[in-house]
């Protein structure tokens, strides 16, 4: 079972998280911009609705424990703490998890109906995540639309190619317009400014090739 407080049940531990994360993310941010506001390495992206599921805890315990983090954060950005969380289940959308916790815990926390309500759970009714740990060396961003998750904070590539073995399916952000995000768009076509705009915020750096 989860650990008591691994659901951020009070306004300070709530406003803790999201000062976290106000330290690695621009939270009002929203993609193609960028959100992280550090590091210039290319990032890696997956499918969102991946991230919130038990099976995907491993993968950001390992990128908690590259950088020392003993706890891995998720804050909800979208719906909003304040308009939808509490007035409708007198909850704050944040957790807490230290790394030693297992998949089971994970869904615990993310899967967690409020008051019985499945719509209440952050996997069900979270849109926009931002999720990292107290070095705020790594971290995560996620929109449910366009329906996708963007990690960043690869000690090396060696390690970067390891994870991405043993965690993935992930791609590059010439993969993910082709792939992903495509679905998203009417006529399944990213609009070139989107797709330019992505690139150069989530791409190699100039003049490197990943």
């Amino acid at each position: 079972m989860a650990e008591a407080g691994s659901i951020v049940i009070d306004r300070n531990g709530y406003l803790d998280v999201r000062s976290r994360s106000a330290a690695t993310f621009d939270l009002d941010a929203r993609l193609p911009g960028q959100v992280f506001k550090e590091g210039a390495e290319d990032s890696l992206f997956c499918e969102f609705d991946a991230v919130l599921t038990p099976e995907f805890w491993p993968a950001l315990c390992t990128m908690a424990r590259w950088h020392g983090d003993r706890h891995v954060e998720l804050l909800v950005l979208e719906p909003d703490c304040d308009a939808f969380y509490l007035p409708e289940y007198r909850m704050y959308p944040a957790l807490s998890l230290p790394v030693e916790a297992d998949v089971d815990d994970y869904w615990a926390a993310i899967g967690h109906e409020p008051d019985g309500d499945i719509m209440g759970s952050i996997a069900i009714s979270a849109n926009v995540i931002a999720v990292t740990g107290p070095s705020g060396k790594w971290g995560c961003w996620g929109e449910r639309d366009p329906e996708v998750a963007i990690f960043r904070g690869f000690p090396n590539v060696a390690a970067r190619n390891k994870w991405r073995a043993q965690f993935g399916p992930f791609l590059e952000v010439s993969g993910a317009l082709e792939s992903y995000l495509p679905l998203t768009f009417a006529g399944r076509t990213v609009p070139d400014e989107y797709a330019a705009t992505l690139t150069v915020n989530y791409g190699p750096p100039s003049g490197r090739r990943p």
